[in-house]
């Protein structure tokens, strides 16, 4: 649970920390949007260059950004197994009743690289944007929408979310052990079994959630925050060269990358 590295920001003074936070979120959206339509590997490889270079310029160790894959790393290869076994198509291998398929693979291994790059994509943004920056500029982007939107209180909202991700990934480690260490077995006996045995886990996890909440909130009333009206920011949030810079390159890729999935 402490390689999840969504919602957790590390400090820097590289390129992409340097950035707009609005810069930033919206062309992470652009990169969503595009893995999502592009079909073939040729677009994906655009894809991953683009995440690779991005992971470059954050001037973090590539090994620490892939380390946050291992919470996923189930969902992967579960996604893999569905596909390859369920999709119908030309048979490849037979295990028993089920057939693995040459179509299953293709899709599995698809779907697999679209989670692989979409992690990475988020846990870069994460990373590299302060909650306080996030906050800011997910703000920005919603005020346009009008008054009848709460974008202060939108935006306050989910960068606590992603704010308290890794804390409570921590915090069910933390029990898990706890109730490990008190015999209990959460790898034992079928699924259903193995779901009763999270129940001790899920409790005081949620309890847990519920007393940080009531304190995150007693802790904002303290300091008497009354909501985004009126209020103003020690750092305005100012383009540079960089952000377009920055658009431009990313913008060309995805061009490149719709090109290349339609060729």
């Amino acid at each position: 649970m402490r390689d999840l590295l969504i919602g957790q920001h590390v400090p820097g003074d590289s390129p992409l920390h340097r950035l707009d936070p609005r810069t930033k979120i919206l062309l992470t959206g652009l990169y969503v949007v595009v893995l999502f339509l592009v079909r073939r590997w040729e677009a994906y490889a655009v894809m991953a260059a683009v995440t690779v270079a991005v992971v470059a310029l954050t001037r973090l160790s590539p090994l620490y950004v892939l380390r946050g894959l291992r919470p996923v790393l189930f969902l992967l290869v579960l996604t893999l197994a569905l596909n390859l076994f369920v999709v119908p198509g030309e048979p490849l291998v037979r295990l028993g009743p089920l057939t693995a398929t040459r179509e299953g693979l293709e899709l599995g291994l698809r779907l697999v690289v679209r989670l692989v790059l979409l992690v990475t994509t988020a846990s870069v943004l994460t990373l590299t944007t302060s909650p306080i920056a996030l906050t800011d500029g997910i703000e920005a982007l919603l005020r346009p929408l009008g008054r009848r939107v709460p974008a202060h209180e939108l935006a306050m909202m989910m960068s606590i979310a992603l704010r308290f991700i890794p804390t409570l990934a921590e915090e069910a480690e933390r029990i898990m052990k706890a109730q490990m260490a008190r015999g209990a077995d959460f790898s034992r006996g079928g699924p259903l079994q193995r779901a009763r045995s999270l129940v001790p886990l899920l409790v005081p996890l949620f309890v847990g959630a519920f007393r940080r909440a009531d304190d995150l909130a007693l802790a904002m009333e303290a300091r008497c925050y009354r909501g985004g009206v009126g209020r103003t920011r020690y750092r305005e949030l100012r383009p540079g060269r960089g952000d377009a810079l920055a658009a431009l390159l990313v913008l060309a890729a995805m061009v490149l990358a719709l090109v290349v999935d339609r060729s």
